[in-house]
């Protein structure tokens, strides 16, 4: 007979969880695993919320499983180390910490012998997932997270985990292509869709690169915000094919971190021959490719989904040497129902962040 969520490991957990497909948070007891030999625990502090949160949530992707733990879903999860394995290398009692999006794979394939855990065939999810003990994997909107060594980041001192705690997927959903698609050249032209949770950060890290920024999307309000608080160069309107057309062939490479459906056809117009194309958001229902504008620029679309753990300790580094954070507002526990909705809304400036330190109270 399976054991229940607080009966699984050895050590009382207390979070909050979705039970169904309703996408609404309650109290949710559980259980952590004993400190292993080269484990990390660590006292949450904050968490992050995601659009991904939300998809998964609501099972709009199809492989939820309830209750589901944002946190136990949550997959920006930080705080401060409170005991280590004894064969821990690399982090002490009272280090501040971070886990993103994994906290396992097989560590035996091509993909995790080049540090790309991210693409492992058998990567385990922070949230949702079966950890290789049998047991579910349970997120960050939680008072105490245990990971494996690997899986846990170190934070700069003079990273705010509040504001840095996005980085661990916004930050390294975005930096990692940069990084791999070559988008980081000074003096390259780079486009991001979407000035939301993602391309928000996107702009941030481009800036830092030293490239010339364009922000494309839809709502013509945001250009104030782009170019005066977020450092842009330029801003565009998606829908406007006056714009669209001035800009035709200007572009080296675009992120695309927009996870509504949307067309392709004015973005890849935007990029000049052999340019990329990079997706990073992921929308519930396939989007229209056409092949015949990619065939004449010989330009590509690809994908990319976060990035090893070399990276992304390399991202959060970079992040404190040039000052980089989100730009979050900070909730309290009992306001995450309320936060969800307006998420749903894109009623946010630009990511949510629990305060789970203060605010997370044992029933």
């Amino acid at each position: 007979m399976a054991k229940s969520p607080e009966q699984e490991h050895p050590t009382k957990a207390f979070g909050w969880a979705a039970r169904d497909p309703s996408a609404v948070l309650f109290p949710f007891k559980f259980s952590r695993r004993a400190t292993g030999e080269k484990d990390v625990r660590f006292k949450v502090l904050y968490c992050g919320i995601c659009h991904s949160d939300l998809h998964s949530l609501k099972n709009e992707w199809g492989f939820s499983t309830y209750p589901l733990v944002p946190g136990h879903i949550w997959h920006e999860i930080v705080g401060i180390v409170t005991e280590v394995g004894s064969k821990v290398e690399k982090f002490k009692v009272g280090d501040k910490v971070g886990v993103g999006c994994m906290v396992g794979a097989c560590h035996s394939c091509d993909d995790c012998d080049n540090d790309l855990e991210n693409y492992c065939p058998k990567m385990i999810f922070t949230y949702g997932a079966t950890y290789h003990d049998g047991t579910t994997t349970y997120g960050g909107y939680s008072d105490v997270m245990v990971s494996e060594e690997r899986y846990v980041v170190r934070f700069p001192d003079n990273l705010p985990l509040d504001a840095g705690a996005p980085l661990l997927c916004a930050g390294i959903t975005v930096y990692s292509p940069m990084q791999h698609f070559g988008f980081t050249k000074p003096g390259m032209h780079i486009g991001v869709v979407g000035l939301g949770g993602l391309g928000h950060v996107a702009v941030k890290f481009a800036k830092a690169f030293g490239v010339k920024v364009t922000v494309i999307s839809t709502s013509p309000n945001k250009k104030e915000e782009a170019i005066e608080h977020l450092g842009a160069d330029s801003f565009l309107v998606s829908r406007d094919p006056d714009q669209i057309q001035a800009a035709l062939g200007t572009m080296d490479g675009i992120i695309d971190t927009v996870s509504a459906v949307h067309p392709l056809l004015p973005l890849i117009s935007l990029l000049k021959s052999q340019g990329k194309l990079v997706m990073v958001g992921a929308p519930d229902r396939p989007l229209e490719l056409p092949v015949f504008p990619l065939l004449m620029g010989r330009k590509i679309v690809a994908g990319s989904c976060i990035g090893g753990m070399k990276e992304t300790q390399e991202m959060i580094d970079f992040a404190g040497k040039h000052n980089i954070t989100a730009e979050v507002e900070v909730i309290s526990m009992d306001y995450v129902n309320t936060a969800m909705e307006r998420l749903e809304k894109n009623d946010v400036r630009y990511r949510f962040v629990i305060d789970i330190g203060n605010t997370l109270k044992a029933a």
